[in-house]
């Protein structure tokens, strides 16, 4: 006698898929989010977006150095665990991001703008005029 029994791949699949426990106390931590920036030129400044949200105005933090930006944030994390409460997943991400990007001509820092609005960082980055070439006349 043969004891052979057909079985649907598909119906395996399903099984497995609503029959696994979940694990709620598994949390994603440490990975730090990549921070999403647009970049864009004109032939007299940049602009750049750059989404950071959830993270306060005052925990950002912009630095330029010639033709190099550097963007660093910090998102805290607010422990409002209430009496008689217990976490069950975290997956939102606490710490800091930063990201730094070197564009094709000098920023003239004291022409640059920023502004933060429902979680999205816009820089307005003017660029330097380029110095011309001085001639040296020969005595």
């Amino acid at each position: 006698m043969s004891n052979l029994i057909r079985r649907d791949p598909f119906d395996d699949l399903l099984r497995g898929f609503f029959v696994r426990p979940v694990d709620m106390t598994a949390g994603i931590q440490g990975e730090a989010p990549q921070m999403r920036v647009d970049v864009k030129e004109d032939e007299s400044a940049y602009q750049v977006h750059a989404e950071l949200p959830g993270i306060k105005k005052e925990d950002i933090h912009v630095h330029i150095d010639g033709p190099v930006v550097s963007i660093s944030a910090e998102r805290k994390q607010e422990k409002e665990v209430k009496e008689g409460e217990r976490v069950l997943r975290t997956e939102r991400y606490f710490g800091k991001v930063s990201r730094s990007f070197q564009l094709g001509q000098e920023i003239d820092e004291g022409k640059s703008s920023a502004k933060f609005n429902d979680g999205v960082l816009e820089l307005s980055l003017p660029k330097k005029a380029p110095e011309q070439a001085k001639r040296l006349t020969i005595d």
